[in-house]
């Protein structure tokens, strides 16, 4: 059995640093280091559109922004297959099947789902396309037999509903399919970064997103308006790194070497956050400073984006090629599921010659 990565994103807007530090990043370097066999990379247009049924028009249009992003921050497709969910209609037969082996209430004990249904105001009129998906990200991921998925902490409830469905398929039916692990960011500060205005989570929602794609002005539009300690009043005042949005994104973008050339009266992050603690550090110094660290890291990704958005017929052809791939690696997986449910009618010489003797024999 191969060792296959699979992960993908929502297309309800372009993707933010909380993307790029949560799996992103990650997806690159593992893509290049080339330990895996193969590598899917996907569109979930089919989940985004459980809570946007109203609005297709703005999955649509993001489909180009997730691919520029993709494209822009180094997922190369000679590398990894970049695909759109919706074209792989195996997916929908295999969540079918999938439906049929957990219960509801498993599905509402879920923590990630309970946290967007609360979030999407969905308490009172839950769409049955938005409670079941996370039957359909099992899907996503057992019908190419993904042994891994880089992604947040916040995806664990669901990875291992995975587990636990291609575990019940594998004992009801025939052990086809493959239970997969979670891979998470190295940089713990990076499992789940804050928004700029503090919150728990970056979220295209709460409007608190720096975008891979926005430009110096903007980042620093939004850097220099970043929550930082409400009890730093005065320079002099002793400061707390501890709920920081600007020290938490420092954690997980700063390196040594941008201190050396953006601030080298510190030698590293660790120091810096010494002396913000005993007093004397102002605020907008520390935004400065990750101001121009998170510029020198998407000025490369900004000159790609620029790039691929020359020629977007060319981008649509890569997510064809790649939907193609993707289709053809999900039907030899439904081969096998169908196979093993023991609905493969046409296909089991055996089912039509044991019938065939049957009804000869009356």
């Amino acid at each position: 059995m191969g060792k296959i990565i699979l992960t993908g994103d929502r297309p309800t807007g372009k993707l933010h640093l909380g993307h790029y530090i949560g799996s992103l990043r990650r997806r690159v370097e593992l893509q290049n280091l080339g330990d895996y066999d193969k590598m899917f990379v996907f569109m979930a247009d089919v989940q985004a559109l459980t809570d946007n049924a109203d609005n297709p028009e703005k999955i649509r249009q993001n489909i180009i922004e997730v691919a520029l992003d993709y494209l822009s921050v180094g997922l190369d497709p000679e590398k990894c297959v970049l695909y759109i969910q919706s074209m792989i209609p195996e997916l929908a037969e295999l969540t079918t099947y999938f439906m049929n082996l957990i219960t509801v209430s498993r599905v509402q004990r879920n923590p990630t789902v309970k946290t967007e249904i609360k979030m999407r105001n969905f308490e009172a009129n839950i769409p049955m396309g938005f409670f079941a998906y996370p039957v359909s990200q099992a899907a996503d991921i057992a019908a190419f037999k993904g042994t891994t998925v880089p992604a947040g902490e916040d995806q664990e409830p669901m990875i291992e509903v995975t587990r636990e469905i291609v575990r019940r398929f594998n004992q009801v039916y025939s052990p086809v399919l493959v239970e997969p692990t979670i891979m998470l960011p190295q940089n713990a500060t990076a499992r789940r970064l804050p928004g700029t205005d503090g919150k728990e989570k970056m979220s295209k929602s709460l409007g608190n997103c720096i975008y891979l794609s926005d430009d110096a002005d903007t980042v620093w539009q939004k850097v220099r308006g970043m929550y930082t300690d409400p009890t730093h009043v005065n320079v002099s005042d002793p400061g707390h790194v501890e709920g920081n949005a600007v020290f938490t994104y420092l954690d997980a973008f700063s390196t040594d070497e941008d201190f050396a050339e953006f601030w080298p009266e510190f030698a590293n992050l660790e120091e810096l956050k010494a002396a913000y603690s005993a007093g004397g550090i102002g605020d907008m110094k520390c935004k400065k400073l990750l101001n121009s660290v998170l510029n020198k890291m998407l000025d490369p990704i900004r000159v790609r984006r620029h790039e691929f958005e020359q020629d977007i017929p060319e981008v649509y052809n890569i997510l064809k090629k790649g939907s193609d791939v993707a289709r053809a690696e999900a039907a030899k997986t439904m081969d096998e599921v169908r196979a093993a449910m023991q609905i493969n009618y046409f296909h089991d010489a055996e089912l039509i010659r044991s019938q065939s003797e049957r009804f000869r024999a009356k």
